[in-house]
């Protein structure tokens, strides 16, 4: 992890408020792994924001992010045109940690700005020989992105709260006894994560919560969750995003 120029290489609207960006440079494209994420800083705001990585293609050394525009700080940052360079850290925090020969079947759950860390973190997967199935959640069909990017690595299963789109209803009404898998992955809202770890408290799996940040390198406590052994507390920004599912109080 250190301090880095990108540059941005283009942006885009693809679905509501959600911008995809491509950002260049030398370091953080070699190393980062999926469930990590870039710390930015903005012009005029004092707090970077933490913004997960959805791709990375190593030999364009190119590295690709997906946001909302929730207020004025995300705001500026979707109107950076190409060219312009991003004041960034990274790549920091803890990724999805996997062995590829103690499973065969992966389900992936992610709600909303969740979904991007997921995608990255299925393209390996599939890479390895894993089958892939995702199941996406969004508040309607305005807000829907990366449905045919997930289709690429296998069954893809998209979920609206309103069922403009897809299913209707949330994620966790999706997931049936039907459903076989070795391990899940998820990342969203902490409600989503909350029902989502109580109706899968039998089967093992990795959630990546999202949370507002500091410092964002673990130098304060702004970002804690609670956990179930001695360890107490953690710090969401050094210890994870991402924690196995059992071991944390939501």
């Amino acid at each position: 992890m250190r301090k880095v120029e990108m540059k941005l290489v283009y942006a885009r609207q693809i679905a509501e408020d959600t911008i995809e960006m491509k950002l260049e440079d030398n370091y953080i494209t070699q190393i980062a792994e999926p469930g990590q994420f870039i710390y930015i800083a903005l012009p005029n705001f004092t707090l970077r924001r933490p913004i997960s990585i959805a791709d990375v293609d190593r030999e364009q050394k190119q590295l690709t992010i997906l946001f909302k525009i929730f207020g004025r700080g995300t705001a500026s940052f979707a109107a950076y045109e190409p060219g312009m360079i991003v004041d960034c850290i990274g790549p920091n925090g803890n990724g999805f940690p996997f062995d590829t020969d103690k499973m065969e079947k992966v389900l992936l759950i992610g709600g909303g700005i969740g979904v991007p860390p997921l995608y990255y973190l299925g393209k390996k997967l599939k890479s390895k020989g894993i089958e892939v199935t995702s199941i996406l959640g969004y508040q309607t069909a305005a807000q829907v992105f990366y449905e045919e990017e997930f289709n690429q690595l296998g069954e893809t299963i998209v979920v609206t709260d309103d069922g403009s789109y897809g299913e209707k209803g949330y994620v966790t009404d999706i997931i049936t006894d039907s459903f076989n898998f070795d391990l899940y992955y998820s990342c969203g809202p902490t409600g989503m994560l909350r029902a989502l770890t109580s109706k899968l408290q039998d089967k093992k799996g990795y959630i990546s919560l999202e949370e507002r940040m500091g410092c964002g390198v673990g130098a304060c406590a702004a970002c804690v969750v609670s956990t179930k052994n001695e360890q107490g507390y953690l710090k969401i920004c050094h210890d994870g995003p991402v924690f196995p599912a059992k071991e944390v109080i939501l």
